[in-house]
């Protein structure tokens, strides 16, 4: 389908900018398989007007095409596919995951208002919740402070899609600028 995915944590904030520029929550992600990438999303919730159009459903829905075009068992690809994110999935976004079967979540920064893997809930862990599917490896904390600034650069002025805005005190983060990535050096995620 896509490149290799040799910086992935380079394209999730490539894709979480640009849906900044797009009035979204910057969030953005990528599934790789076999170091392929298999998915990718920015988040799609204010554009579309539904709440489920998350960064990481938006990748599992173009992964499970790969997998159907390529005539490909899910199962066996997600058991050997890892998600990279700027921001801990929600619960919602954790379940799906979870379901699915996939093997690590490599993120940012916590979600601390709805978080799934471990900052809220622990849905990718909890036995409760996993309806038999393994847990999954969770790798928290990569690059989270060029994920904070993202979020406090979309945070800074209100959401107008939201609901019931919630007025948050005023802080000043004009003269905050965001960090350079340097993309070009991997990660070592072991």
């Amino acid at each position: 389908m896509g490149p290799k995915a040799l910086y992935p944590l380079g394209w999730t904030f490539r894709m979480a900018t640009t849906a900044l520029q797009q009035g979204e929550v910057p969030v953005g992600c990528l599934l790789v398989h076999k170091g392929e990438i298999i998915g990718r999303g920015k988040n799609g919730v204010n554009c579309s007007k539904n709440a489920t159009r998350h960064a990481e459903m938006l990748a599992i829905e173009e992964a499970l095409d790969w997998c159907k075009n390529d005539n490909l068992d899910k199962d066996a690809v997600f058991s050997e596919t890892d998600l990279y994110v700027n921001v801990e999935p929600c619960v919602m976004c954790a379940g799906a995951l979870r379901l699915l079967g996939i093997r690590r979540v490599v993120y940012g920064c916590q979600n601390e208002r709805f978080g799934g893997c471990g900052s809220i809930l622990n849905v990718a862990s909890d036995q409760r919740s996993g309806h038999g599917q393994p847990i999954i490896q969770c790798v928290p904390g990569v690059f989270a402070d060029t994920s904070v600034q993202l979020l406090k650069e979309f945070y800074k002025g209100q959401n107008p899609n939201a609901p019931n805005p919630k007025i948050k005190r005023f802080q000043d983060v004009s003269q905050t600028s965001l960090p350079v990535l340097d993309v070009s050096q991997p990660v070592d995620l072991t």
